[in-house]
């Protein structure tokens, strides 16, 4: 009876690490996919809040400014803009030189203008070039203004950061797969011995591996559904920290992921329980003991 009740729970113990074990590798592949779907998000806040500055001829009336801020909004490049007249832009620059230069030079030099913002798919070099080109045709424009260099530097990091986490991502879900497979494979090596007792008085393959299958199921969908428990804990305090990451607040995106991490946990433990108690059920007898 001792012998037998150590030996159910040196078991539970072992089903127990494995679904903690099942539940940490898709925590972190689950994260790494967050990472994955946002980069795309942040890369489309990014390159959205980039900004083209139409500067106005200073004759061009207000409600001229107006007409053209909407023509502007009609082009199909075009995210939104923002009228900055005279007064708000000598007003912004005041607050970032903090002097008043307006008064020390006697009146405002500065021009109004459009802040242009560009719908992410065009927000390259050659589209802004394009819409600069259309743009500059208009009589009240004087010029546009943008940093090309930080627009270039943002698609080329933009561009190798999504290879780093696409490959990162690769060969965590190869990792993943492999640590899952290894615990529960040492999770049905202690009951190597079980196993082959079954066979040896006349129990079928099939009915063998069932119970086990199941039992890998269901460790598969405790452990995914503790990997998004603290998924969620994780995404709840990230935003708390860092409101201004409005891109973290999309729950069907989450929902996707969530599921993938079920599929992953389901498929992974399932198939590597099955392989697992397959070659138990192929071992000679004589095996079991190496």
């Amino acid at each position: 009876m001792i012998e037998q009740s150590s030996s159910r729970k040196k078991t539970k113990s072992v089903y127990v690490s494995t679904v903690i074990s099942i539940a940490l590798v898709l925590l972190m592949t689950g994260l790494l996919g967050l990472i994955l779907v946002h980069a795309k998000n942040l890369s489309k806040y990014v390159k959205e809040n980039i900004v083209l500055n139409v500067i106005v001829n200073d004759n061009v009336s207000e409600g001229d400014i107006l007409s053209l801020q909407k023509d502007i909004e009609k082009d199909p490049y075009v995210l939104n803009s923002e009228y900055i007249s005279k007064e708000l832009a000598a007003k912004n620059l005041k607050e970032d030189l903090g002097e008043d230069f307006v008064e020390y030079l006697g009146h405002n030099p500065l021009l109004p203008a459009i802040d242009v913002y560009l719908q992410e798919q065009y927000a390259n070099t050659d589209s802004i070039q394009v819409f600069i080109e259309k743009i500059s045709k208009n009589s009240r424009v004087n010029e546009v203004v943008y940093q090309e260099s930080l627009i270039d530097m943002v698609n080329n990091n933009i561009r190798l950061i999504g290879i780093v986490i696409l490959a990162f991502t690769i060969i965590l879900l190869i990792i993943a797969v492999a640590l899952i497979n290894n615990t529960i494979r040492l999770a049905i090596y202690s009951q190597r011995f079980l196993i082959k007792s079954m066979q040896l008085i006349g129990a079928t393959k099939n009915f063998i591996r069932k119970p086990y299958i199941l039992y890998g199921i269901l460790h598969g969908v405790i452990g995914s559904l503790m990997a998004i428990l603290l998924l969620v804990f994780t995404l709840q305090f990230t935003q708390k920290q860092m409101p201004e990451l409005v891109f973290l607040r999309d729950w069907y995106e989450f929902a996707a992921i969530f599921i993938i991490v079920i599929i992953m946990g389901v498929l992974i433990s399932g198939l590597s329980t099955y392989f697992a108690v397959t070659k138990y059920l192929r071992a000679k007898s004589n095996s079991l003991y190496r």
